[in-house]
């Protein structure tokens, strides 16, 4: 009934508009026919009716065509205009055929062109006048409320002022200031100007581009950056200011956050869909947290890398954990023969689980086994029954306080858990074996790095076997289990302080989907053996992030919350070491992509040191154990010998630089 109701008052308006111009037209026509006529030619009174027929049914008829009145023209733009104006020219070719071919009094074919076009300025002028106080007429003032009574009386239509629409009133609006003058922002500026129940005001443009500032544009004033100081920003006031250059490079993203947010506005962006992507909306957002890296997010995966793991079955160790559950995501769209989620720890498995089965439904073969790497036996028998083409290994102890405190089981589960799998791999005829590796493995400061760096020896030996090995070393994960990031997001919302180890620690950061995406390609592209690294970018100083995390929350830093220093953790050192040193690396078909120079470790190397840790950890003492590692790491030093030295390092420097610029 009420789809009814709306489709009548549709034909309503559209029949209104269609009588308005045929009013308007009639007007004209008389106007030149009869009031002001041709000395040229002089018509009867039938000529005049016979060409204000023509006139009407060629105009009307074509505007009728081309679906000029089922536009809504309170929207109307440059496209629907246009429509508009071909309407009319056809409608002049009919008109003017008309009167050369049916035996009826002709005028001229200048004053017959001239009606049309006379017609056509007086269409697009009641339209915009249309649109000018439909836009205007939902202010609250007494030029709001004439042309409230205007609109309605020409249109029918109800317009309610800014105050009661929506129950927000005008002066609770939100006054933005649009960075960006270009097509998006003046799109997003012309769409919040006409749309009476916005919760945003834009008040003007700030811009770089000399042709634009000083002007106006949308009836908003363009500012230079220079101009933008605490009494401009004072006077409009502007709460909020809104980025909207979806094509600025994130180098300059970054120098402006950090600019604007010195005035204490809140800064967002506007997000414009890409045509190109399915699903993608028009939103206005604050900063999302991995946008504080100032780092464009890299996609790895390609067709070639998506169809190496096309139709193979897929075993996936720690596949209920951060980077194990996205490694079962991307998997998952590549369309594998069959995928095998391997972790001890059910409830992550079986989180991961139902997200695919409700995605994919029967159209993926998925399965689970609960098991644990150092279980040997229960690894052959997972082996046995899928006969894996590809494992990819994330099962690890990662968190490095627990690991320091816990040196034994460190190594069990890291080094003879990946052994483990590294063996069944090879027993059961794995095509490729690649292992998740991290930055703390370069000149290892604790037991979680030197265990990283033991498996990553022995995955490097295996080069006389029929599987093909190799191992992928990233930096932080943004937003993983255990991660700075959902710390100091708790801590935040729990009211501070927010707890910092040391205010000088810096670390080079990952999203999630950009290291599950590296570790498949690297893996596909592996010949044997190799060990590869990630340009990671600039590193980011932690106590930065912190900070604008906080102003992200809605508080001031040291103000609302604090800020603390708790001091550096045991095996904890102040700065990750740069993975890409380019005179010690090998280039890959990506750019993104390179293999450490690195020599292999015999096989019978690395079982000495095997032999070595076994011994260490039978003694079940945690300090035996780190000794070991000591001597089976040679790059294994202690967090002070590192930390010392910090000031002078390559990574530190960087990060003074960038601060400074």
């Amino acid at each position: 009934m009420q789809e009814k109701q709306k489709k009548k008052k549709g034909r309503r308006h559209s029949i209104m508009l269609m009588l308005y111009d045929l009013v308007l037209l009639l007007i004209f026509d008389l106007m030149m026919l009869i009031i002001y006529p041709s000395s040229v030619t002089k018509l009867s009174a039938a000529g005049v009716a016979a060409n204000c027929v023509m006139s009407c049914a060629s105009v009307m008829g074509c505007r009728t065509l081309l679906n000029i009145y089922k536009q809504i023209w309170r929207y109307g733009g440059t496209t629907q205009y246009i429509l508009l104006i071909i309407a009319d020219a056809v409608a002049g070719l009919v008109y003017l055929a008309m009167l050369y071919l049916l035996p009826f009094e002709r005028i001229t074919a200048l004053r017959a062109l001239s009606l049309v076009a006379i017609n056509l300025l007086a269409a697009i002028t009641i339209r915009l006048a249309y649109q000018y106080m439909y836009e205007y007429s939902s202010l609250k003032s007494p030029v709001g409320k004439f042309l409230r009574r205007l609109t309605r009386a020409i249109t029918g239509v109800k317009i309610e002022p800014v105050a009661s629409v929506n129950g927000r009133k005008a002066n609770h609006r939100i006054n933005i200031a649009i960075v960006g003058a270009g097509r998006v922002g003046v799109m997003l500026a012309d769409e919040l100007l006409r749309n009476p129940s916005a919760a945003y005001q834009p008040c003007c443009f700030i811009d770089i581009d000399n042709e634009k500032i000083g002007r106006y544009i949308s009836g908003l004033q363009v500012f230079s950056e220079a101009e933008v100081t605490p009494e401009l920003l004072a006077a409009f006031p502007i709460q909020e200011i809104v980025f909207a250059m979806p094509d600025v490079d994130m180098e300059r993203k970054q120098q402006l956050y950090r600019q604007y947010k010195q005035t204490g506005c809140k800064v967002k962006v506007y997000d414009y869909p890409d045509p190109q992507k399915m699903g993608s909306k028009r939103t206005m957002r604050e900063f999302d947290v991995t946008e504080l890296l100032f780092r464009r997010q890299v996609e790895f995966v390609d067709e070639q890398t998506a169809s190496y793991y096309r139709g193979k079955t897929v075993l996936i160790s720690g596949g209920g954990g951060s980077i194990g559950s996205e490694l079962c995501r991307q998997i998952a769209k590549m369309g594998p023969k069959r995928l095998v989620i391997l972790d001890v720890y059910e409830n992550g498995a079986y989180d991961i689980q139902q997200e695919l089965r409700i995605r994919y439904g029967a159209k993926l073969d998925l399965v689970v086994e609960i098991a644990t790497v150092c279980d040997r036996e229960g690894l052959d028998h997972i082996f046995a029954e899928h006969r894996p083409d590809v494992v990819l290994h994330a099962a690890a102890h990662k968190h490095v306080p627990l690991m320091e405190r816990n040196c034994v089981e460190a190594v069990k589960n890291n080094v003879f858990g990946t052994l483990n799998i590294v063996e069944a791999s090879e027993r059961h005829g794995v095509g490729k074996f690649t292992m998740i590796s991290t930055d703390k493995a370069v000149n290892p400061t604790n037991v979680m790095g030197a265990t990283k760096r033991m498996c990553e020896m022995i995955v490097q030996s295996r080069t006389g076997t029929k599987t093909n090995f190799s191992a992928t070393r990233f930096g932080n994960v943004l937003g993983s289990n255990g991660s700075v990031i959902p710390l100091f997001r708790r801590q935040i919302m729990n009211g501070g302080p927010v707890t910092l180890t040391d205010k000088r620690i810096i670390r080079y950061f990952m999203t999630i989907p950009e290291a599950s995406q590296l570790v498949l390609q690297s893996g596909a592209m592996a010949k044997n053996g190799e060990l590869y690294v990630l340009d990671m970018g600039k590193p980011v100083k932690i106590l930065e992030l912190a900070e604008n995390m906080i102003r992200l929350s809605g508080f001031e830093p040291y103000k609302d919350i604090d800020i603390i220093e708790t001091g550096l953790r045991p095996g904890e050192k102040l700065y990750e070491e740069l993975l890409i040193k380019t005179e010690e690396l090998d280039r890959t078909a990506s750019s993104m992509i390179f293999v450490e120079r690195d020599q292999p470790l015999t096989m019978e190397a690395i079982a000495g040191k095997l032999r070595r840790l076994q011994q260490a950890v039978d003694t079940g003492d945690d300090e035996a154990v780190r000794a070991a590692l000591h001597e089976v790491v040679p790059t294994f030093r202690t967090p002070e010998e590192i930390n010392a030295s910090a000031a002078a390092a390559q990574e530190m420097q960087d990060v003074k630089q960038a601060a400074a610029g």
